[in-house]
């Protein structure tokens, strides 16, 4: 579900430049970061064209993901964003204007390393507009048959993002790396270089591929014999008098930064690429063999499930927004709302009442993790039953219909009839539900109608209409 957060949006005070060369194109090129609008997130400007088109960091515009990824609109191009878009998610950058004059972002070191120092050089800036964050509740993966890859993201309290790799080779096997928050990205992830393999990067020259590249922004792991001829190819290639293999399997004297540098470069391809999606996510990232077909191919469905999601959000609008009881003290404690429902532990259901008028009542549960029904229903995803919600809705129903009589003590409330139920959105433990219920009608022998609604991190979460019957017992 999508949520305003209590943090402000972000952008860079001034504007900061860097020069290098495309690792494919091998241009030189200038990138230059610029402070944005709210709401503007990245866009990239081809200020090297005559009418200096921008094409936004959306995943719509993805057009090739071979070794890197590629965005076309109206056949203006980027190529290579990724490391450059995983730098500003990593430092929570939220809004910048970037401008190019050519197609492709210098390489650099083969990192974000000299993006960050960058950026965290021009400053960041708070905006006034609030932060928006897609909260993942369900899980949600996309496998590619072909390759074996897949990628699952799970509800999690933040960023996270774990990518599992096997390269098959005995230079490099498997490995993982995590990112437990995206606070520790300037530490653990932002200097890890691009890759490849000794066979790759012949048929990438092959290709007329990686033509800026060189010993010096990516690391080559020889993965098989080096004969005479690729020797004085690469030599001549990255203009390298001498071409050696290490005792570590990787060409020329280039010192790892980790053992697992290839596993956290695959993490920040991640980063970079789910960046595309325009939404921070607040969930687990599990890759498996990441690459940027399968990065961009899962944002891809991100994108629509958020996109869904903003077009519930805007159904729910029709209903109001949701209540708040922040800085408000509560009118009813349990004690107080013992004194008029019969409902005991553990089936009383409302914690608090905020507000109670003629016609409508607020008040609140706190979902705690120990709730007995939780052993039993779906323990290992737990979830709020359904049914306690609508009971829950029906007992806020009852304090209202019961505060009407002089002696409530001396009442019961039964149901005569659910009708028009609908869950939107699942409530887990720890979650606070805010009950929202209104007479429909004046009560009339002892029959009252009531709408009811629940809301959860100011979502609509449930609705249904209730009637129920007054009934004195004493």
């Amino acid at each position: 579900m999508i949520v305003l957060t209590n943090d402000n949006q972000t952008t860079i005070k001034t504007p900061i430049s860097l020069r290098g060369v495309g690792i494919h194109t091998g241009k030189e090129v200038n990138i230059t970061f610029k402070p944005a609008d709210a709401d503007n997130g990245y866009t990239f400007t081809r200020i090297d064209l005559k009418e200096k088109p921008v094409i936004e960091a959306n995943i719509k515009y993805v057009f090739n993901t071979d070794r890197r990824t590629f965005l076309n609109k109206n056949n203006v191009t980027i190529q290579t964003c990724e490391h450059v878009l995983a730098a500003l998610v990593g430092l929570e950058i939220d809004n910048v204007k970037i401008e190019l004059d050519a197609s492709e972002p210098p390489i650099m070191d083969g990192s974000s390393k000299y993006f960050v120092e960058a950026l965290e050089s021009a400053g960041k800036k708070e905006l006034s507009e609030k932060r928006k964050e897609f909260v993942v509740r369900d899980i949600i993966s996309y496998r590619d048959p072909k390759s074996g890859s897949e990628i699952t993201v799970i509800p999690s309290s933040e960023y996270q993002i774990t990518t599992m790799v096997d390269f098959g080779t005995k230079v490099l096997g498997t490995q993982n790396a995590t990112m437990s928050s995206i606070k520790n990205f300037k530490e653990d992830i932002s200097d890890s270089r691009t890759f490849s393999f000794l066979h790759e990067i012949e048929m990438l020259l092959n290709k007329g591929l990686i033509k800026g590249g060189d010993l010096n922004n990516a690391i080559v792991y020889v993965d098989k014999p080096l004969s005479n001829s690729t020797m004085e190819k690469l030599k001549k290639a990255f203009n390298r008098k001498e071409i050696k293999v290490n005792p570590n399997g990787i060409l020329n004297n280039l010192t790892l930064h980790y053992p697992n540098e290839a596993a956290r470069h695959k993490l920040l391809d991640v980063i970079g690429d789910l960046a595309l999606i325009g939404t921070k996510i607040r969930g687990r990232v599990i890759a498996t063999k990441p690459g940027h077909y399968i990065n961009t191919e899962f944002a891809r469905k991100m994108s629509s499930v958020i996109e869904e999601a903003l077009k519930e959000r805007k159904k729910e609008s029709k209903i109001g927004k949701a209540p708040k009881i922040e800085g408000k003290k509560p009118i009813m404690d349990s004690k107080k709302i013992k004194e008029i429902l019969p409902h005991r532990h553990p089936f009383l259901f409302i914690d608090e009442v905020y507000e109670l008028n003629d016609n409508s009542i607020l008040g609140l549960k706190h979902i705690k993790s120990d709730e007995y029904f939780f052993k039993g229903h779906f323990p290992e995803y737990p979830i709020l039953p359904g049914v306690i919600i609508v009971e829950a809705m029906a007992q806020i129903g009852g304090i209202l219909v019961l505060s009407k009589v002089p002696d409530p003590e001396n009442y019961l409330t039964f149901f005569a009839k659910i009708d028009k139920v609908k869950f939107k959105n699942k409530v887990f433990p720890g979650d606070t539900i805010i009950f929202k219920c209104n007479l429909r009608n004046p009560v009339r022998r002892g029959i009252c109608h009531m709408k009811g609604l629940a809301f959860v991190n100011d979502r609509l979460c449930a609705e249904a209409e209730l009637t129920a019957q007054i009934i004195k017992v004493k």
